[in-house]
């Protein structure tokens, strides 16, 4: 049996887009508390019942984590300019080599905002 799982991960980071243009609010330096849904795709394992135990998510996703909250996301490389679009890259390249199963993730910097990346095609 195939299956989808889904654990979010929460940080609040502080941020400011440099390409918007002069005057745009976003421009400014700004803060979220950002959610980031990392959804997994896989068989399900008939001995064990699930895809990937969320307790391995959590701790495989902790560092990130770490990395993310409480930052200036500007300053960490690779988010130079941290649209959620590209944090939803950059969170899915940086967890995709320790979660294979990783299909997607979708990342939430407010309840009207959400970006989704799933990997290149």
């Amino acid at each position: 049996m195939r299956s989808r799982i889904s654990k979010t991960i929460r940080f609040d980071s502080a941020h400011y887009l440099p390409t918007f243009p002069e005057g745009h609010k976003c421009r400014r330096l700004h803060g979220h508390t950002f959610e980031a849904d990392l959804v997994l795709e896989g068989e399900v394992d008939p001995a064990r019942g699930y895809v990937v135990d969320f307790g391995q998510i959590k701790q495989l996703s902790q560092p990130i984590v770490e990395q993310l909250d409480h930052r200036l996301l500007n300053e960490i490389e690779g988010l130079e300019v941290p649209t959620a679009e590209n944090l939803a890259r950059w969170i899915y390249d940086h967890l995709k080599p320790q979660l294979p199963q990783l299909a997607l993730v979708r990342v939430r910097e407010s309840a009207e905002n959400v970006a989704e990346y799933a990997g290149e095609k």
